[in-house]
């Protein structure tokens, strides 16, 4: 039995926010997205600054000119991990434009969940050299708090006083799928009105750059940055590394109808599952991504037609992308096929922002979100030569005009997590 059957309450988004590589709020990614301007530039920063042309990989989307003390306390913000900067700073966003005074709200009625795939990994690193250095006694003694995976969910029920359901989900790239899908859940139950969700990222660093690059999952078209996220093009070496931020204000309708809220959209659907079949490497078939979207769309009580749109988890890595487009095709059919006239359209927005891990389904639902509300799909690009048996419309270059009720987003992760949720256009 649908949700929808159950009788259970609608779940609408009244606020969302964005810190990328592409900009430093939801409005100003969403345009990079549309127009297809990537973020991909040539590493910089700390642990990069020697040696850099000594690696194979040099090139990722970084967050530009953020500053945390813009969204903390500046002695809050020494505390603690660029992870929970940027969480906090879309957060800040998300709440704003909901335009929600928590201090209003029974606190025991609003939670928080957010996902993220390895949490403050730059802690991690920055201790090991103090601890190999100078000796454990000199150890931050805020090491345990800035590491947390749940460090970012913490410090915002802290900030806005969030006392109902709250929780941290870390399945690598699928993490803030998982969130979103939890707080959905939490809503439909009828414990918590408000959930602020979303996901978080900060992996740019030398060991996570080092670690993907020694797997060679990492593409490494150096002298090219713009053109190496390139999802289901033959010419693709790999996915390129990115950190940020997206959250979410999600509210049952009733209680944002209630206090007079602008609705964004809903979220009518979500699927997950389990591939069971290999640590790191998709089911070849996608089988268990076929079974995430058919769950979402049972979860829904849609049809295959009634999706519009896909944004694709599509990493642009060999056995990702052909695994995702023969699960879209294995739950769409016909709906799917541009051969014989297939009206749904499937993107990866990935190539432009590149690969957020944990916080890619959120980044991601601001791209689904902003599709619906402006009727466009945002498109592939460097997107030249496409996979053969890729039978899908796969946007190529440049955003199409389509009109989209329902999108679908897809973030898959390492261990087999699958994750589907769907988005729709919200008609009072």
């Amino acid at each position: 039995m649908t949700a929808r059957e159950q009788g259970a309450p609608r779940v609408v988004i009244t606020g969302m926010g964005a810190v990328t590589d592409l900009g430093l709020d939801a409005p100003t990614t969403w345009r990079a997205v549309r127009e297809g301007q990537s973020g991909i530039r040539t590493i910089q920063g700390e642990g990069f600054d020697r040696e850099l042309d000594k690696w194979a990989v040099t090139i990722a989307g970084q967050v530009q000119n953020f500053n945390p003390d813009d969204v903390m306390d500046p002695r809050e913000a020494r505390r603690l991990d660029r992870v929970t900067h940027l969480g906090v700073g879309a957060a800040v966003e998300a709440v704003r434009q909901s335009g929600i005074d928590f201090t209003k709200e029974n606190p025991e009625r609003c939670g928080v969940c957010i996902g993220s795939g390895v949490g403050g990994i730059s802690t991690i690193e920055e201790s090991v050299k103090v601890l190999e250095s100078r000796g454990a006694h000199r150890i931050n003694p805020f090491t345990v708090p800035r590491l947390m995976v749940n460090a970012v969910a913490g410090n915002l029920s802290i900030r806005y006083g969030l006392m109902g359901p709250a929780g941290a989900h870390a399945t690598a790239c699928a993490s803030s799928g998982h969130a979103i899908a939890d707080a959905v859940q939490q809503i439909r139950l009828g414990r918590a009105d408000v959930m602020l969700v979303g996901g978080a990222e900060a992996a740019v660093t030398p060991l996570c750059v080092g670690a993907f690059m020694t797997m060679k999952a990492l593409s490494s078209r150096n002298d090219e940055p713009t053109r190496a996220s390139r999802p289901f093009d033959q010419d693709r070496d790999g996915f390129v590394l990115a950190e940020g931020a997206a959250c979410f204000v999600l509210e049952s309708e009733a209680h944002a109808k209630a206090r007079g809220a602008e609705i964004l959209g809903l979220l009518v659907g979500y699927g997950n599952s389990s591939d069971a079949s290999h640590i790191t490497a998709p089911d070849p078939e996608g089988r268990g991504a076929a079974r995430s979207m058919r769950w979402a769309l049972e979860d829904a009580g849609l049809d295959p037609t009634d999706i519009d749109y896909v944004n694709a988890h599509g990493t642009s890595t060999p056995l990702g992308d052909k695994a995702e487009v023969a699960a879209v095709l294995s739950v769409f059919g016909d709906h799917a096929r541009k051969s014989t006239g297939g009206k749904l359209r499937m993107s990866s927005t990935k190539s432009v922002h590149g690969h957020t891990l944990g916080a890619s389904g959120a980044v991601e639902l601001v791209a689904c979100l902003e599709a619906i509300r402006e009727r466009v799909v945002p498109p592939t690009i460097n997107l030249e030569k496409p996979d053969a048996g890729a039978d899908v419309h796969l946007v190529p270059n440049q955003a199409e005009s389509h009109p989209i009720r329902y999108a679908m987003n897809n973030t898959f992760g390492f261990g087999g997590h699958n994750v589907t949720l769907i988005a729709g256009r919200y008609d009072a």
